[in-house]
C-alpha cells in the first residue's frame, strides 16, 4: 500500500528499538525487511487487523533482526503467525493466507560491504552501516524471491486441532508434532530428537508458590531434594 514516507520509518525504528533493547544495525536492517514484505504482500504499514489475521512471517535467523521483523509486522509466536527456522540466515518470508502469494526477503552480504560507501565519515563500523541502512536503496540491500510454502491446517493460527499423548513420558503434544517411532506415538524429546539430555525431574524452591499467595513464598515450602545419584556418589553430604 504505498511507500512509508521518513517519518513513519523513523517511528518504527524508534518503537522496535524500545521493544528489543538497543540500536544496532539488525534493528535498521529487520524494519527495511519488514516494510519491504508487507509492501510485496500489498499490506498496510503497520498491517490492519484483518491484514494480520492473513499474515504468516518465518523468519530463518534468532538475532536483532528477527525482533524487528516481529515487532514492525505485529506478528507473534503465540498467535502461530510468527515461525522460526533455524537457517542461520538473515532473510524472512511473508506468507498471505488468502492469496497464498508468499515472498522471501533476504538481506545481502554486498550491504555490509558498500555501508563505507554509503556513510564514509562516520566514525565507527557500526554507526557506518545504522546510518547507510536508512538510506541505501531496497535493490542493494535485499534480495526477494516469490516462493511456495506449503502449510497445513496444523500450522495455521488459531485453537489446537489435534493433541496426542507421547506413550513414553506422558505429556501432551499439539499440533502434529508427535513422532511415530516402531510404533509408538512419541513426543520429539522422547523419539532423541530434543535439543536437551539428561533430563531429571527435580523439586524446586517456593514449589507450593502462587500469585495468589503473595510476594514471598510461604515458609513451610518443601525444599530441594538430592537425586538419588548424586547422594549415591557423595556429592552430597
Amino acid at each position: 500500500m504505498g511507500y512509508p514516507g521518513l517519518e513513519l520509518f523513523e517511528q518504527l525504528l524508534a518503537d522496535s528499538v524500545a521493544a528489543h533493547g538497543h540500536l544496532c544495525p539488525g534493528q535498521v536492517v529487520g524494519v527495511r525487511l519488514a516494510l519491504v514484505g508487507l509492501r510485496l504482500l500489498n499490506f498496510a504499514v503497520p498491517p490492519t487487523l484483518p491484514e494480520l489475521k492473513r499474515l504468516i512471517i518465518f523468519v530463518e535467523m534468532d538475532r536483532c533482526t528477527a525482533d524487528a521483523v516481529a515487532h514492525t509486522t505485529g506478528v507473534k509466536l503465540g498467535r502461530r503467525s510468527l515461525k522460526f527456522v533455524d537457517y542461520g540466515i538473515m532473510a524472512a518470508t511473508f506468507v498471505d493466507l488468502h492469496t497464498h502469494q508468499a515472498y522471501r526477503v533476504i538481506s545481502t552480504e554486498e550491504s555490509r560491504d558498500l555501508a563505507e560507501v554509503f556513510c564514509p565519515g562516520e566514525s565507527s563500523r557500526v554507526q557506518q552501516q545504522i546510518q547507510a541502512y536508512k538510506i541505501m536503496p531496497d535493490a542493494i540491500m535485499f534480495r526477494v524471491q516469490a516462493v511456495q510454502v506449503d502449510l497445513t491446517p496444523l500450522d495455521l493460527p488459531g485453537p489446537t486441532r489435534r493433541k496426542v499423548v507421547c506413550q513414553q513420558c506422558g505429556q501432551v503434544v499439539r499440533d502434529g508434532r508427535e513422532v511415530v517411532r516402531d510404533g509408538q506415538v512419541l513426543c520429539q524429546p522422547c523419539a532423541g530428537g530434543g535439543y536437551f539430555s539428561v533430563a531429571k525431574e527435580i523439586a524446586f524452591p517456593g514449589m507450593a508458590w502462587a500469585p495468589a499467595a503473595g510476594p514471598a513464598p510461604p515458609d513451610h515450602l518443601p525444599k530441594p531434594q538430592p537425586l538419588i545419584s548424586e547422594l549415591k556418589m557423595g556429592k552430597i553430604l
